[in-house]
């Protein structure tokens, strides 16, 4: 049992297995088949804590790492109590006690060759290095085809990273009515809670920057990438009645003998999501993208639709019809749709 957050097992030198702790409980009990050979074998411990305790009654006295007890089953002999054998410890990692993640400190390991790096391996240091991209726009370092671990950029710690983590539960229609529990309105179900890190230009130099990650979980390091984040709009700008392609062909095939409403479409650059509504009106607005104003008629619920349908999603589309906004704001008047969104 440990008191850490996780706890990493290995036999003779081979990963056996992990084990982790929750909030609520970070006490973890390791519990599992393991592979011996004839004669001696050796068992070491990775305890992992994040943070240590610093409020609270006595917070000093409070244990962390592991606990104990270690036991043995499925011996000839039975169950075998390894608690108290000789042990020794130490703190921390190799890799960090030579600080791989600088410039000296990875100069003084031998790398693996590029076409012989492990990918899906646990506890395992990459390395590389990079060009700033050009321009002024944010960037950001894509770490979704990474498990779990910490990244370094010019010595600098960019942070920790754990994309392998999905958000679980059930996303399904939006209801605020009655009580209100965490699990209401839940989004991105099955999406990490974070897959792009900030990277300050500040701390890069024009080529050769040091990126060096240590990976815990297992991933493809092949596939991070450096990104420009560009905050860019996005708009639509469309009548009640605007005729489209569809309408035409399906009309023409008999399938519909009545006009189908048109649809207001958005997309966002790939990579980038729909953050804010910035601009919409159904009515008789005026103006043109990034310059859009209310006209003499307009719909009140212009903005909650797009706010429904398109917050958090690469691309939307939302039919150009009176009932989607709330009602008819003039009726017998022809009527348009501008929307302009934020993508980030």
């Amino acid at each position: 049992m440990s008191a850490g957050h996780a706890l990493h097992v290995f036999i003779n030198g081979q990963l056996s297995g992990t084990s982790y702790g929750s909030l609520e409980n970070p006490k973890i009990t390791f519990s599992r088949g393991v592979n011996l050979r004839a004669g001696i074998n050796k068992i070491a411990f990775l305890s992992i804590a994040v943070g240590l305790p610093n409020i609270g009654p006595h917070f000093e006295t409070w244990n962390a790492g592991v606990l104990g007890p270690v036991s043995l089953s499925g011996l000839n002999e039975g169950k075998r109590d390894l608690s108290w054998q000789k042990w020794s410890y130490k703190v921390g990692l190799k890799g960090e006690a030579l600080s791989l993640h600088s410039l000296t400190g990875s100069s003084s390991v031998e790398w693996v060759a590029e076409s012989f790096v492990a990918q899906g391996q646990p506890l395992t240091w990459y390395k590389t290095t990079f060009k700033a991209p050009g321009g002024t726009e944010p960037l950001a370092l894509d770490m979704g085809s990474m498990g779990k671990g910490q990244v370094w950029i010019n010595n600098q710690h960019i942070g920790r990273y754990w994309p392998a983590n999905k958000a679980s539960g059930t996303c399904s229609a939006c209801n605020y009515a009655g009580w209100f529990t965490e699990k209401k309105c839940l989004s991105n179900c099955g999406q990490p809670s974070q897959r792009w890190y900030h990277v300050p230009r500040s701390i890069l130099r024009p080529s050769g920057n040091l990126l060096v990650v240590f990976e815990e979980w297992g991933g493809n390091p092949k596939g991070i990438s450096l990104v420009k984040r560009e905050i860019a709009s996005v708009c639509a700008d469309i009548y009640e009645w605007q005729p489209n392609l569809m309408n035409y062909e399906m009309k023409a095939s008999g399938k519909v003998n009545k006009q189908l409403r048109p649809k207001a479409h958005l997309w966002c650059a790939r990579g980038q999501k729909i953050s804010s509504i910035k601009f919409a009106s159904f009515g008789t607005p005026v103006g043109s993208c990034g310059s859009f104003r209310e006209g003499t008629c307009h719909a009140h619920k212009s903005y909650d639709a797009f706010e429904k349908i398109c917050i958090g999603k690469e691309s939307c589309a939302v039919t150009v019809a009176p009932e989607t906004f709330g009602g008819d704001p003039c009726p017998s008047v022809m009527k348009k749709l501008s929307v302009e969104a934020i993508c980030s």
